[in-house]
Parts: structure tokens; C-alpha cells; sequence
């Protein structure tokens, strides 16, 4: 497991302008400090316990994929490099190093945008239920975790608490435009396909993703992460078994766990076991090193 810090909130002397189930974000004037916590969420809610190094995983990941991805769209990205960091914050160097990243401001769509490449998740309980995800008819016969004929773009309002509800393409387009609509899943396909290719090569199943998009100086810009195991399904593709739940290097393992637990589902969410977390922070890790093909960048504190 990691060795380092677990950073569950910080505490900057700057305008504080959002604190997520993840991320703390401040507001710089011309720019926003991310920073990835190593809170972890499931079902919504904050878990009771962190996760060793996954904030360093999420914000190093997000900072290669932005990269590997430039050719199909900008990011909000201005610098990870804590050398590039504002004067005002270098005091924070121990808190920040590897697990923040400077963006710049955009006109964010309220829109969570979706790809899927094989059935799982919310995505296999509505097509057992209907034959369908968000609206979009599949063949008879799927079972979860078989790969789709094609990868479906299948949008979900952003909540700014609760669950995100699935949505159909038609209802993404009443509420934004039917142009606008077709740009979110003409790129999310790209990407899709284009990083699921790149990962299979290394391995790993891209089984679903999702993106937030917005808008600097009028240009669609790619904003908040990237391909990272909080906001997508890895699987190892020689453990691939269609039919049932697969092995996992997102937070599907802690899932698991919780709904072994007596637990509603509703704050406040129970701990962890101190194997679930060591087995967690592991999954993280492999993921990220098996992507990149890097090391994970320690902070200031730890080398």
C-alpha cells in the first residue's frame, strides 16, 4: 500500500469555492487550485474513512489522459507542476505536491457525459428491467459485463447532491440543444474509443466513463478529471468473465463491501476496515501504473 499521508480536507487561506465528495476547489482570480483529497465516496455519500495516495492517483492519471488527449480536445488544465504554483502558495508544498493541479476557469454544461463500452452498473439494472440503457435499445440476451456491439453515449443529469439520474439523448438535447448534444456525444465517443483502445493494449478493460465538459474563451474544453478509477470501470481484461460482477480497479471494491453492511445507504457512512482500505489504495495504484506506465509522484514529505 501507499505510504503517505491521508489528506481527508484541507485547510488553505484562500476563498474556498467548492468542497466535493473528492476534490477542494479555490479560487484563485484568473484560476482554480484542484485539489484531490483521498476521500472516497460510495453510494453518494462520504465514507468514514481515506484511501492512502488515491488523490495523488486521480490528479496524476487525470494529468496524463489531459495529455493523451489533446489531439481530440483541450482540457482545463494549466499545470500540475507545484514549481509553476503561484508564490502565495508555496508554503503549502507538503499538501499540494502531486495531488493538485492549477485550471483554468470555464463555463461549465450541467451535463454528466457518459460512454459505455460494455453493460454494467445502473447501465445492466435498467436493461434488465427495460432491454434498454437510457433509452437506447440493446439486443436481447446481454448478460452483465458482456461487451456492447458498439459504445452508446448515455448522458446523466450532474446533481449537485444525490444520485445523477440517467438520461435519454433526446431530454440531453431539450435541455441544451440538440448541437450542443451531438458535440458531447460525438467527443465522448472519441475519447471513448480511442483511450479503451489505448488500455486494452495495456491490458485493462475501459468498460465505461464519464466526462464534464465546459466552455474557455468559447472553445469545448475537457474540466474536472479524466479516465481516473473514481469516474470510470477498469477491468483487467484476462480476468474478464461476462455474467456476473468483474473483478475491478475502481472503487466497485469497496461497493462491495458496504453492501455486506447493515447500512441504509444514507450519511453518515461507516469506516472501513483497515484491509479494505490497504486492498483499495492497491487497486488505485495498479491502475495507475499500469496505464502510465509512471511512477506515482510522491509529495515533498515523503521523498
Amino acid at each position: 500500500m501507499c505510504r503517505d499521508d491521508v489528506v481527508l480536507e484541507t485547510s488553505l487561506p484562500l476563498p474556498l469555492t467548492g468542497r466535493g465528495k473528492v476534490r477542494d476547489i479555490y479560487d484563485l482570480g484568473r484560476d482554480l487550485l484542484f485539489i484531490a483529497t483521498d476521500r472516497i465516496s460510495a453510494f453518494d455519500c462520504i465514507l468514514g474513512s481515506g484511501i492512502p495516495c488515491k488523490g495523488r492517483v486521480l490528479t496524476q492519471m487525470s494529468v496524463f489522459w489531459f495529455d493523451f488527449l489533446r489531439p481530440i480536445v483541450p482540457s482545463h488544465l494549466r499545470s500540475a507542476e507545484f514549481i509553476e504554483f503561484p508564490e502565495q502558495l508555496k508554503p503549502f508544498r507538503s499538501s499540494l505536491e502531486g495531488r493538485s493541479m492549477l485550471v483554468r476557469k470555464a463555463k461549465m454544461i450541467p451535463a454528466e457525459c457518459v460512454a459505455r463500452g460494455y453493460l454494467a452498473g445502473s447501465g445492466w439494472k435498467e436493461y434488465q428491467a427495460e432491454g434498454t440503457v437510457c433509452g437506447i435499445r440493446l439486443p436481447a440476451g446481454l448478460r452483465d459485463g458482456d461487451r456492447l456491439p458498439e459504445p452508446i453515449f448515455t448522458p446523466a443529469t450532474k446533481a449537485q447532491s444525490g444520485h445523477d439520474v440517467n438520461v435519454s439523448f433526446e431530454y440531453l438535447s431539450n435541455e441544451i440543444g440538440r448541437e450542443l448534444a451531438a458535440r458531447l456525444r460525438d467527443v465522448t465517443l472519441d475519447i471513448y474509443r480511442r483511450a479503451s483502445d489505448y488500455a486494452l493494449g495495456r491490458g485493462i478493460i475501459l468498460a465505461d466513463t464519464k466526462f464534464e465538459f465546459g466552455f474557455i474563451d468559447g472553445r469545448l474544453t475537457l474540466a474536472d478529471e479524466a479516465l481516473t478509477p473514481d469516474s470510470s470501470r477498469y477491468w483487467p481484461a484476462d480476468k474478464w468473465r461476462p455474467g456476473g460482477a468483474q473483478f475491478s480497479f475502481d472503487k466497485q471494491y469497496v461497493r462491495d463491501y458496504l453492501e455486506t453492511l447493515p447500512w441504509d445507504k444514507r450519511p453518515p457512512a461507516p469506516a472501513l476496515p483497515d484491509e479494505v482500505v490497504k486492498k483499495t489504495s492497491e487497486k488505485y495504484m495498479e491502475a495507475f501504473q499500469r496505464i502510465t506506465g509512471q511512477s506515482l509522484q510522491a509529495s515533498a514529505s515523503h521523498g
